[in-house]
């Protein structure tokens, strides 16, 4: 596996060279194409200059930091290149938190880092578990696609998950969407009931169960296309009824997730299996 970043990890006087690993993909999803529908030609973006509305040779793109309106100042690759700073090359752990006192909106990016050689096995070994055995996780920082980032790092599996934090001007206040929300005073008997249907919903993180039906049904209607056996496409979506009395519906909801509970549910990978029978054939040139 292609590495995203290589570098070293310090911790004090302790380093070891890794390297960081996408933790994530989106491979595998459905991708539609931008085509050409007179021809069935696939389209390709094409770059244009502002003023002159002419299209730009691929060596003629660079980049520019707008000084004033409609002027740029030019600034080389390789300017971009030649600017390092410690971070570009080592992640030094500066400072260990208990992983519950970061908010959740800071998250971004996860990827696994793994000791980059086999002589740093022994120090990467040293800073997992003495972070696994204190529950810490350690902020440090690193250069990622021309901007530093600070990254979380903590034991996962064999190995670290490091995950890049937001910067907080990157995490909008939530007073701004919450604040002009009244403070209401609930009935102890809908609680109760609420309460009852979540522990009736309760249950275990299981991933494999996740299913995305909207590209199940894109999937379905993809297949049916290619065998030429397409109806008319109705909207099914009705917006739900507005609730009138609030403890009747959590009532008769108590009684309906009785009543699913006894469904069995769809194979994940029900979607993955439908992928591979979409075997779409060469178009064919005049």
């Amino acid at each position: 596996m292609r590495p995203y970043w290589k570098g070293y990890l310090k911790l004090a006087l302790v380093s070891c060279p890794i390297a960081l690993h996408a933790a994530c993909s989106t491979a595998e999803r459905i991708s539609l194409r931008q085509i050409n529908k007179a021809t069935g030609n696939r389209l390709r973006q094409q770059l244009i200059d502002e003023e002159t509305r002419e299209p730009v040779a691929p060596e003629h793109k660079g980049r520019g930091y707008e000084v004033a309106k409609g002027q740029y100042l030019v600034v080389e690759d390789e300017e971009l290149d030649a600017i390092e700073i410690e971070s570009t090359h080592t992640i030094e752990i500066d400072r260990f938190v208990p992983r519950q006192e970061i908010d959740q909106r800071f998250f971004d990016t996860p990827y696994y880092v793994t000791p980059n050689e086999p002589v740093a096995q022994e120090a990467f070994a040293v800073i997992r578990e003495a972070m696994r055995h204190k529950a810490m996780v350690g902020l440090g920082r690193l250069v990622l696609a021309k901007r530093e980032r600070v990254i979380a790092l903590e034991p996962y599996d064999k190995g670290l998950l490091g995950t890049t934090l937001r910067y907080p001007y990157e995490v909008r206040d939530a007073k701004d969407y919450f604040g002009d929300m009244p403070e209401l005073t609930l009935a102890p008997d809908m609680l109760t009931l609420a309460e009852h249907i979540l522990a009736g919903k309760a249950g275990d993180f299981e991933p494999a169960s996740f299913r995305d039906r909207y590209e199940e049904a894109l999937l379905a209607h993809l297949k049916a296309k290619q065998a030429g056996a397409v109806g008319e496409q109705k909207p099914t979506f009705a917006a739900p009824r507005r609730v009138i009395n609030l403890m009747e519906a959590l009532r008769r909801s108590i009684a309906e997730d009785k009543k699913r509970s006894a469904a069995p549910r769809k194979d994940a990978s029900a979607a993955v299996a439908g992928k591979a029978a979409l075997a779409v054939p060469p178009r064919k040139r005049a």
